[in-house]
């Protein structure tokens, strides 16, 4: 407590006109946004996928959500993309794509309802600020592989966002 006073006290000082109310309540402003400001940085940390990770489906180029898939309901092609996801995505986003603490589900229906267009924008693209690496260096007919083996595996309303 002492210390506290001391800082006040210097606090008064140096802002002259300011009275020790103000400066307290300026301490404890300053307080509650270094907490929100840990327990963001902790939540991402433990991996807890907001909406906000699937943001990007919402804003592709309307040119990209046109894009047909010229592998659409493939097996093989679909196949072939499973082993694509288990090589390049599963790291992240896990073995089954249900999402890890590094990644989110692909399961969802933010995902499985989006276009194949728009899945092989991001894919192409990335989300960059969301840790999601660019992909255009990988052959355009793989990442269309990785897009049908996505839709292949259907949505799950009830999948969590991370496991």
């Amino acid at each position: 407590m002492r210390a506290v006073e001391k800082l006040l006290r210097a606090g008064n000082r140096m802002l002259g006109r300011v009275s020790r109310r103000k400066l307290a309540s300026l301490a404890v402003i300053g307080l509650v946004c270094s907490s929100l400001v840990r327990a963001q940085a902790a939540d991402a940390a433990a991996g807890k996928h907001s909406r906000s990770a699937y943001a990007a489906l919402e804003h592709p180029p309307d040119s990209a959500v046109m894009r047909k898939n010229p592998f659409e309901g493939n097996a093989r092609e679909a196949i072939a993309g499973g082993k694509l996801f288990e090589e390049h995505c599963a790291e992240c986003h896990g073995e089954k794509a249900g999402g890890t603490r590094r990644a989110p589900s692909l399961l969802r229906p933010e995902v499985q309802q989006a276009t194949p267009g728009a899945l092989f924008w991001i894919l192409t693209n990335g989300v960059v600020r969301q840790g999601m690496p660019v992909w255009s260096k990988l052959p355009e007919p793989q990442r269309w592989q990785i897009v049908t083996f996505l839709k292949s595996l259907g949505p799950r309303s009830a999948e969590p966002a991370h496991d």
